[in-house]
């Protein structure tokens, strides 16, 4: 039945000239509207050029376009597996949620997990648990020899989001959260804004190429202008941003048309102009011009932290910082590896799939990059990406983090569904919009309470976990306390599956382990090239 597809089209054409006897007047008029409007659109799909589908299928070839728009929502809601990570599951949405709500997070009879199959991971526990220690001291301080304003920060914070990414209410409410529980909360590129500024709560100042807050009228870092923003006791840390885990290596632009008052003032940018974030850094092209503008950013704000976040890509890259920092003797104070799992507001498909080095392997690299160069006691090192429970973070510092940060754990917190329209501007709980009347759905004092219950409840859920570890401290955990299982049958310590270089290793010439060694002699600190 060649014509079949073309019935919907033929009823309609049918209901708007034909009269059916007998039918109330009503309903005479509106099948008469209906047919006659169904009728244009399946005329006009016959002879549209752009879809194949509505020319072969005019008015029914709509309906793929309908499903497609729902899909998403009604595959979340009805048919995503509880453990499905998309890109957080079910089971870790629900429990960010009923933390920041204060609700109970117990599971009843027993785990949900599959604990034979294959990645399966768990902390072993000790027969000599000790008491539960107060989250309350979880705490380490941030700050090298150089650093006279050291900080004393949470192992939890809030990662890297800038205003314009979220809304205003979204960023009122993360920091009075962050004011509230005694943790950071990091600005994002997008630099300060007065909303950062309403509630009080102690600001991670992030800098990108963009220089936002700190640039000249031609877009290059302005000492100046940096040192009067970092002056602010409000500032506890500077963090230099080479390259985020999402889209490593890509700048971005706002169009002149996006640019409202608001994010020109924040960001010290004219109106009319497209706002560009170009891929690089301006202000230095080598590793010891990069460890001599971390120092200069040091002396401009008066000896406060300083470090840099990157997502590791070319080994010897990194490697040629770490010999950059021994040849000048400027050591950053902190350096957060972000994760190839992390999140952007908008990326392409191909930057977010397969650029970057995931978060594990990076935090790993960089821990046994600093010490096999001698110096990792003198650098604190952060982790971010896709850190939500308090598994996660035991996770990474059993792999050598000092502290991490969550971005997403904390938009679940304040209202986010993952409904993945962050780039649309139609956030539909006004976390990620500009939209003043999508925003106002997020009610600030309510979103700052579940923020901090948020913190407070998975640093207790951490305690707790330790504790049965026997240990009194995060910072106690070590490789050996993770358990991962590698087949139906094996299961290793983390200890056994990943490489730890000794203190100085790479500095003696000797280490030949994995690719350590060769990717150390292909760095050099005056340029980011591999040495030939």
């Amino acid at each position: 039945m060649p014509f079949v597809r073309f019935i919907p089209l033929a009823a309609s054409i049918a209901a708007s000239l034909l009269a059916i006897p007998g039918l109330p007047a009503v309903w005479a008029w509106t099948l008469l509207v209906v047919g006659t409007i169904l009728s244009c659109v399946g005329l006009y799909d016959l002879r549209q050029p752009l879809h194949s589908v509505r020319r072969n299928y005019p008015i029914v070839g709509r309906l793929r376009w309908f499903f497609e728009d729902i899909r998403p929502g009604i595959r979340q809601y009805l048919f995503e597996d509880d453990h499905e990570q998309t890109p957080f599951s079910r089971s870790q949405r629900s429990l960010v949620y009923a933390r920041a709500k204060n609700e109970v997070s117990d599971r009843a009879f027993g785990t949900l997990v599959d604990v034979y199959e294959n990645g399966y991971e768990f902390i072993a526990h000790s027969t000599r648990p000790v008491p539960v220690a107060d989250p309350a001291s979880f705490r380490i301080p941030i700050g090298g020899d150089a650093c006279r304003q050291p900080y004393s920060a949470s192992i939890f914070n809030i990662s890297a989001m800038s205003f314009g990414a979220l809304s205003a209410n979204a960023i009122r409410a993360l920091n009075k959260g962050a004011k509230l529980g005694g943790f950071a909360h990091d600005t994002g590129e997008g630099s300060i804004s007065s909303y950062h500024r309403e509630h009080g709560g102690d600001l991670i100042w992030e800098i990108g190429s963009g220089y936002f807050g700190c640039r000249d009228d031609n877009g290059a870092f302005d000492p100046g202008r940096f040192a009067d923003q970092a002056s602010d006791p409000q500032v506890r840390m500077i963090e230099l941003k080479i390259s985020q885990g999402a889209k490593p290596g890509k700048g971005g632009i706002l169009p002149a048309e996006k640019v409202t008052l608001e994010i020109a003032t924040t960001r010290g940018i004219p109106m009319g102009r497209d706002c560009i974030s170009p891929p690089g850094h301006s202000a230095f092209s080598t590793p010891i011009e990069l460890v001599q503008f971390i120092g200069q950013l040091r002396e401009l704000s008066q000896g406060k932290p300083v470090g840099f976040k990157l997502c590791v890509g070319q080994p010897w890259e990194f490697m040629a910082m770490v010999k950059a920092m021994l040849k000048t003797g400027i050591l950053p104070d902190y350096i957060v590896v972000d994760g190839a799992e992390g999140g952007t507001g908008a990326a392409p498909l191909e930057f977010t799939d397969h650029l970057g080095m995931p978060l594990r392997e990076s935090l790993l690299f960089v821990h046994n990059t600093l010490v096999g160069a001698g110096i990792r006691q003198k650098i604190k090192v952060g982790a971010a990406g896709k850190i939500v429970s308090a598994f996660d973070i035991a996770t990474v510092m059993a792999l050598g983090a000092d502290w991490t940060n969550a971005g997403r754990g904390f938009m679940f917190a304040i209202g986010c569904i993952q409904s993945l329209s962050c780039h649309t501007n139609e956030c539909p709980t006004g976390v990620a919009t500009q939209d003043p009347m999508r925003q106002r759905a997020l009610v600030v004092g309510d979103k700052a309470d579940r923020v901090y219950n948020f913190h407070r409840n998975t640093l207790l859920a951490l305690s707790e976990m330790i504790a049965a570890a026997g240990l009194d401290h995060p910072s106690r955990l070590g490789p050996h306390h993770l358990v991962r299982r590698v087949s139906l049958t094996e299961i290793r310590l983390f200890s056994q599956l990943h490489i730890f270089l000794e203190d100085g290793e790479l500095l003696s010439g000797a280490s030949d382990r994995d690719f350590y060694g060769a990717a150390w002699r292909l760095a050099q600190p005056e340029s980011f090239d591999m040495r030939m």
